[in-house]
């Protein structure tokens, strides 16, 4: 048998003449990047990669590159078609890939913008196939799941570790090893360890442990099983991650170390944390973190000096968590809230704030279908400040818009998010412009007075999706507003988009004239993507999703406005300056 050395030939190598087919990028060196790879058992859902994110960070703290990946199984190129309801908010990376909430998570906790090289779908990995088949690439074999499909994998990860120079690349696999459309990647996985040899590959089974209230004790016998799985597929688990509501026991840790052929050391207990920014001090203090940098054998790469500072800083922000001074109540006002990880961005940009304001944020989540102006009063009732997130489709728009009336006369500060700026400005249009006809050309084709519409150079743009504008864009401040003050008075910042319809650009003169500001615009186009009313005291709406560049260590600038304006209501005598100027500096 060759030895797995000389399966990291050129691609153009490539010939019938051999069984041996793993394609690799011209200029890829061997045992440069090293792998670590989470996959997980018994059930979805359970933290792959917010396990997988804060080792990355703690790896990162200690000056080492890293680059993330998400492999995804379903068969969609990307997620921008998915429903909230089945599988959380779509998150849109700067260069307009949309993709898993995952993905969300480690841009927050790496403080890294990521690009569509940091995640795949089955989709992506067969449409990439077979268009080599139809291109010849494979030299007349026949295209097989083994070795090409598998190969086609593998030449993703190798193209992430060179383009990014990661020292250690971070492989989520989506779903769990039990699901059929992973068996590709998981055979992969095997395959690259193989190849790149010894000490090269760190692979964590994230596991469950059961705790069924009538037996009051955890049971690892599920957990077990899992395992089991992914052994039966050629993988030996490095690393166990043990999730549970409680700590795990040491017995049950011994029982999963025995089983599993995982030292006792390496069986980690990933219990419940107040905040998951908790969860990279519980893998430093078992010492999870130095047994990679053992099983990778890269110690030598560590800077313990950089390391050093880079902890400070974040032991300074995780102290303040719990030790919030004040509350506030914010509400949310959207048609997902019964699944909250369809807004999970927008939480985590509260929580940043909040914890910069020495403030702890309540949520409370409106169901708009069921509000009206009628009820709006008491509905709001004890709310601080409004949020009103993206979303499309008509269920539950004019409950939004009773809301926005509610916090624009009544001053209570309210952001509004991509559908939510929309929103806005078909209420500031009906109410306070007499544009009673006023609406979107989404909602009501056929409204007298579409305010809100697809632009003209967009209707060009055939396909779903296709007429979207996603990702990063250049916004153009206006001076001397809030806006600009919010972004440490510059001229130019840069947000994330996802949307089709815009201010129609005819109603923007009579929109300004009844007392709309739009303090934010793209560059040399009539684009609105910031208003704000100067005379009310935080009341913004912006057309992109500012939730999705909020980071721990920097807050986005409207959250933390919006959560200073909250804690000013609801504490009227005090003097809140210091803190929120204080806070406003760390800021994007």
């Amino acid at each position: 048998m060759a030895k797995s050395e000389d399966l990291l030939a050129s691609v153009s190598d490539v010939s019938t003449d051999t069984e041996y087919f793993s394609p690799i990028p011209e200029g890829y060196k061997k045992g440069k990047a090293r792998y670590v790879v989470v996959m997980g058992t018994v059930m979805s859902g359970l933290g792959k990669g917010i396990f997988s994110s804060c080792l990355a960070k703690l790896m990162q703290d200690k000056g080492l590159k890293v680059a993330p990946i998400k492999l995804e199984g379903y068969l969609n190129i990307d997620s921008g078609t998915l429903n909230p309801f089945r599988h959380g908010e779509v998150f849109v990376l700067d260069d307009g890939m949309e993709c898993d909430m995952d993905l969300g998570t480690y841009e927050r906790m790496l403080d890294q913008n990521l690009t569509r090289a940091n995640f795949t779908t089955s989709g992506q990995i067969y449409r990439s196939v077979l268009d080599k088949e139809r291109h010849g690439d494979y030299l007349g074999r026949d295209v097989q799941m083994i070795p090409h499909v598998t190969g086609e994998v593998k030449l993703k990860l190798r193209h992430l570790a060179m383009e990014t120079d990661a020292d250690i690349v971070f492989v989520e696999l989506g779903g769990t090893v039990g699901d059929l459309e992973n068996a590709f990647y998981i055979e992969a996985m095997r395959e690259l360890a193989y190849e790149e040899g010894p000490g090269s590959c760190c692979f964590v089974g994230l596991t469950y442990i059961l705790e069924p209230k009538t037996l009051g004790e955890q049971k690892s016998k599920a957990a077990q099983l899992g395992i089991k799985q992914i052994m039966q597929m050629g993988v030996q688990p490095d690393i166990i991650a043990c999730r549970a509501e409680s700590p795990v026991s040491n017995q049950v840790r011994q029982k999963i170390s025995v089983f599993s052929n995982v030292p006792l050391e390496r069986v980690f207990s990933m219990h419940d944390s107040a905040s998951v920014y908790m969860i990279p001090s519980m893998l430093r203090d078992c010492g999870l973190d130095f047994e990679v940098l053992r099983l990778l054998k890269i110690e030598e790469r560590i800077n313990l000096r950089y390391e050093r500072r880079a902890w400070a800083k974040w032991c300074d922000f995780i102290d303040k968590i719990g030790a919030e001074a004040h509350e506030v109540t914010v509400g949310i006002t959207g048609k997902y809230t019964s699944v909250r990880d369809s807004y999970a961005s927008i939480i985590k940009a509260l929580e940043h704030s909040g914890i910069a304001l020495g403030c702890r944020i309540n949520i409370e989540w409106i169901e708009t279908t069921q509000v009206a102006d009628e009820n709006v009063a008491a509905r709001l009732s004890g709310i601080d400040a409004i949020i009103v997130p993206g979303g499309f489709g008509t269920r539950g728009t004019e409950g939004k818009i009773a809301c926005i009336k509610y916090a624009r006369e009544n001053d209570v500060p309210y952001l509004g998010l991509c559908f939510g700026f929309q929103m806005a400005v078909i209420e500031f249009a009906r109410n306070v412009c007499g544009l009673k006809g006023a609406g979107s050309g989404e909602l009501d084709p056929q409204c007298p007075e579409r305010v809100i519409d697809i632009l003209p150079e967009q209707k060009k743009i055939e396909g779903l999706g296709g007429n979207m504008r996603l990702g990063g864009r250049d916004v153009e401040l206006k001076r001397g507003t809030l806006a600009w003050k919010l972004f440490a008075k510059a001229d130019i910042v840069r947000m994330r988009f996802r949307h089709r319809y815009e201010v129609d650009p005819r109603y923007i003169e009579r929109l300004e004239a009844g007392g709309l500001v739009f303090s934010g615009k793209a560059p040399n186009q009539p684009i609105m993507q910031i208003l704000e009313i100067g005379s009310h005291p935080f009341f913004m709406g912006t057309q992109s999703h500012p939730c999705f560049t909020s980071r721990p260590l920097r807050p986005h600038p409207m959250f933390v406005g919006l959560v200073a304006a909250a804690m000013q209501k609801r504490y009227p005598n005090e003097d809140l300056r210091n803190c929120i100027e204080a806070t406003r500096k760390v800021c994007i």
